[in-house]
């Protein structure tokens, strides 16, 4: 099991070092900050785009609080499954904190304080997918890795001024997660709450690229990239319901075969 362990995480170097030989770099666009709402309220600039973050505040702190009070309100049954949720509870929490901070003064040195929480979510979601759906131990071993992995990835953006290993940290779990939500047989009941948030994630990523045309259509309500934020605030709004509501399943069918 070690060998295999080892195997995986050796092939998972080298595809890689291949991508990052084979690729072009991909520097961050300058126009990436240039929103399409750039209106002031009460002093605020950027207003919406700020006020819109709110929400993960919200919903990141009502998930952290039931990962602890009421004592096991969520019924975690796997060793590591508290840690990796405590982590991504963290990380939505404080998204509003990094998103606002970017808003108010979008530039390349504030945008790393807005990637850094998104990819501490991003990270926790894929370790708790394989706690729960591959092996616990792995997965709740795995957890500070690919922690790292994220951080390693924004620093390198940074330093570097190339996204590729962003991207791969951002649009990976977004492939992997819906196939193993459908492929793999989960241990709890309540899972299609995983295909709604990423359904939800997919439709802000879409917000986000028209955030202009939305700005245009609304006729100057509200912008594509508002939009987004209240939209990616649906997913970890999905995945606590989703705890809040599940129970071991006695039969574990992937929703595939369902």
């Amino acid at each position: 099991m070690k060998k295999r362990t080892m195997y995986a995480w050796g092939s998972a170097i080298v595809i890689f070092i291949v991508l990052m030989i084979v690729t072009p770099t991909i520097p961050q666009s300058q126009s990436y900050h240039n929103f399409a709402d750039q209106r002031s309220f009460l002093g605020i600039p950027n207003a919406l785009n700020v006020i819109s973050n709110f929400p993960f505040l919200i919903i990141g702190l009502i998930g952290l609080i039931l990962c602890f009070y009421p004592e096991d309100y969520f019924r975690f049954s796997l060793r590591g499954e508290k840690i990796g949720w405590t982590c991504f509870y963290v990380g939505v929490a404080t998204v509003a904190f990094g998103s606002s901070y970017y808003h108010l003064h979008p530039n390349d040195a504030t945008l790393l304080w807005d990637r850094l929480p998104m990819t501490i979510a991003f990270t926790s979601i894929m370790a708790i997918f394989v706690i729960e759906r591959i092996d616990e131990h792995k997965g709740t071993y795995s957890i500070v890795p690919l922690l790292l992995a994220g951080l390693v990835s924004i620093l390198y953006w940074r330093f570097f001024d190339d996204l590729r290993p962003y991207a791969l940290v951002q649009f990976v779990p977004c492939i992997v997660i819906p196939l193993m939500a459908i492929l793999l047989p989960p241990m709890y009941t309540h899972s299609t709450y995983w295909l709604w948030a990423a359904g939800f994630y997919l439709l802000a990523k879409v917000e986000e690229a028209a955030d202009k045309p939305i700005y245009s259509w609304t006729h100057h309500i509200i912008s594509g990239h508002s939009l987004k934020h209240l939209c990616a605030a649906m997913v970890p709004v999905f995945l606590t319901l989703m705890l809040a509501k599940r129970t071991v399943q006695t039969e574990r069918i992937s929703l595939y075969k369902t």
